[in-house]
């Protein structure tokens, strides 16, 4: 049983490793712990109850802070919004192109700002839904429970801190000559020591990594993700 105890504690390692966390809005439950597994569409089996309601991070109504801790060198990443207390349907995506992260470790974006047109008002429940494509092509699941309010603020600079080296773009397409389609960024954010900026649905000439050597495992997950 002793000789079994370091192997478990390796594999459990391992498990960490290659998954993520939201720590911000504060994640419905931790998913690391069975039987949660981040495989689990839509929300890693960690399902709503009376506690996470109780415990629902409040957001500004026009979009908040999002603080993710990335465990794969390089990711792809999505995020989805639902309304509703008890919703299993994320059908608004914030961010239409892909976003792809290099590094491992924490990202601040202050503030992710939402459409105008989504009809939130004060005291409404919605949950979102991360989704992390790493090196293998395989989905990873988790989700935060908020509740918008008019009273809430964003994270200041002291709560928003980043892992220096860490970068996410949009995921667009590079040509064969070299050159990049739609290099206009949607959503750009370069960590560093101190706080990040995020600005989505702005043009800001910024370029960003092609689809490159892709694999065809990836190409097929992220169908899979678009089209459900």
């Amino acid at each position: 049983m002793q000789q079994l105890l370091p192997l478990a504690l390796l594999l459990a390692a391992q498990l960490v490793s290659g998954h993520f966390e939201i720590q911000y809005p504060h994640w419905r439950g931790d998913s690391f712990l069975p039987p949660a597994s981040q495989y689990v569409f839509p929300c890693a089996n960690v399902n709503t109850t009376d506690a996470s309601n109780n415990n629902r991070t409040l957001w500004p109504l026009d979009g908040g802070s999002l603080v993710i801790d990335f465990h794969h060198p390089w990711s792809y990443v999505s995020f989805n919004l639902g309304f509703g207390s008890d919703t299993n349907t994320f059908n608004i995506s914030l961010n239409p192109m892909l976003l792809n992260v290099t590094g491992n470790g924490t990202i601040c974006i202050p503030k992710w700002n939402l459409p105008a047109d989504l009809g939130i008002v004060d005291g409404m429940d919605a949950s979102l839904q991360v989704i992390n494509i790493g090196d293998t092509g395989t989905a990873l699941y988790n989700c935060a429970d908020i509740r918008f309010t008019s009273n809430a603020t964003i994270l200041g600079g002291d709560q928003c801190q980043n892992t220096t080296g860490v970068e996410i773009y949009p995921l667009v397409q590079q040509q064969a000559d070299g050159s990049i389609e739609g290099a206009t960024a949607t959503v750009t954010v370069t960590a560093s020591a101190a706080g990040a900026s995020a600005t989505n649905g702005a043009a800001m000439g910024m370029s960003a990594p092609g689809l490159g050597s892709l694999a065809l495992s990836t190409i097929l997950a992220i169908a899979l993700i678009l089209a459900s």
